[in-house]
């Protein structure tokens, strides 16, 4: 049978398989578009199944906000080639996109879906892993980063005792460099009093085992224990580490500075760390 080669060349850019494939097709389906459309579909799913053990290391963190909400979503993939392609940015941009549109607050299968589309025709493994959204009251103000390489996301979401506050500049300028802070020192807790009980008493006993080989009282090693798991809670915790434009004061004081400065009161609601391949 005779085979176009414009059709030959409409059905590879549609699909994205080579020339010979796509000719292959259209012979074995004597020129039905839509049924060699749908074997090409086939054989790139079935590329990806054999693919879904590899490892997807690579990939984009995207954000899409407003003054009243945000989403926050990780896409990977599992080579660097891929992450940077086009057509895998488009598909970043078009899930964000959608997501913010619907409201959505978890993955869904018609954002599933879209990923899915695109590994078929590039047969490599990918997915959409994560997806958070969040929201603001009246009295509240969401900021966000991206890093350049966009493999970490940040999204803070501040609280005013007057939603006048967030007119100030320089609240408005704090709130990101919240975001840049956040993406900088990971910390994994907003303060201690976020801190699960377990992971207390798990880094208790660790200090405890550090310290109990010392010739000291019993009280000082308390002490020491509890400097140790202090200081550690200042290292992991968001509102007690050294600000990153100012390491002498802490971001809790830090905040509280600009707000006084502005007239009022800030605090912290929310924060979102999204690093590419972190839990």
């Amino acid at each position: 049978m005779d085979i176009k080669a414009s059709d030959v060349k409409t059905l590879r850019e549609k699909t994205g398989a080579g020339m010979m494939e796509c000719k292959n097709a259209l012979v074995a389906t004597k020129g039905d578009f839509a049924e060699a459309e749908k074997i090409l579909k086939e054989k790139g799913l079935a590329a990806v199944e054999k693919r879904v053990g590899r490892a997807t290391t690579e990939g984009l963190i995207l954000v899409k906000a407003d003054k009243d909400r945000a989403v926050i979503a990780e896409i990977t993939c599992e080579t660097d080639f891929v992450s940077k392609n086009v057509d895998f940015i488009a598909l970043g941009e078009k899930v964000i996109e959608t997501a913010f549109e619907k409201k959505y607050t978890e993955i869904t299968s018609d954002l599933s879906e879209m990923v899915l589309e695109l590994a078929t025709k590039v047969r490599e493994n990918m997915s959409l892993t994560r997806l958070e959204a969040v929201t603001a009251g009246d009295d509240e103000y969401i900021s966000y980063y991206i890093h350049s390489d966009k493999k970490t996301g940040a999204l803070v979401v501040l609280k005013a005792d007057k939603a006048s506050l967030f007119d100030n500049k320089d609240v408005q300028g704090f709130a990101y460099d919240c975001c840049l802070h956040l993406a900088a020192f990971t910390p994994r807790f907003k303060d201690a009093a976020c801190v699960e009980q377990k992971y207390i008493e798990e880094q208790t006993e660790i200090f405890t085992k550090q310290v109990e080989e010392l010739d000291k009282p019993e009280a000082v090693k308390t002490g020491i224990i509890t400097g140790k798991l202090k200081k550690h809670l200042a290292e992991i915790c968001f509102l007690e580490q050294p600000f990153v434009k100012d390491d002498k004061m802490t971001v809790a004081k830090k905040m509280e500075a600009v707000g006084k400065a502005a007239g009022g009161t800030l605090t912290l609601s929310k924060m979102v760390l999204f690093q590419l391949g972190a839990e």
